[in-house]
C-alpha cells in the first residue's frame, strides 16, 4: 500500500515539473513601488529564460511589507503573478 501511495505522489511531482507554464492571464496591476509601476522597465532581462520567476520586496505607502513575484514572458516583458502584504513587525 505505501509503495502505491510513493507511486501516485510520484507522478503527481512529475506532471506538475512538466506543466505547461500559462503565459495567458494579463496578471496583477502594478502599485506604486512595483518594478513595472509606470511601464515596463527600460532594460530587458536577457538571461534569464521566458517563464522564470524573481521576487521583489518593498514598502508601499500605508506601511505595509508588499512581497510580490515577477515572472518574465516570451517577449522579455514582466508579469506580476503574487502579490502578498505584510504588516511590518518591528522588534522590541
Amino acid at each position: 500500500m505505501k509503495k502505491r501511495a510513493l507511486v501516485l505522489v510520484g507522478a503527481f511531482l512529475l506532471a506538475a515539473c512538466t506543466a505547461a507554464k500559462d503565459f495567458s492571464s494579463p496578471g496583477l496591476e502594478p502599485i506604486p513601488g512595483s518594478v513595472t509601476y509606470g511601464g515596463q522597465p527600460r532594460t530587458k532581462l536577457t538571461k534569464s529564460p521566458p517563464g522564470s520567476t524573481f521576487p521583489h520586496n518593498f514598502i508601499d505607502q500605508w506601511g505595509r511589507q508588499v512581497d510580490e513575484t515577477y515572472m518574465i514572458q516570451p517577449d522579455r516583458s514582466l508579469k506580476i503573478v503574487h502579490r502578498e502584504f505584510r504588516p511590518i513587525r518591528f522588534n522590541r
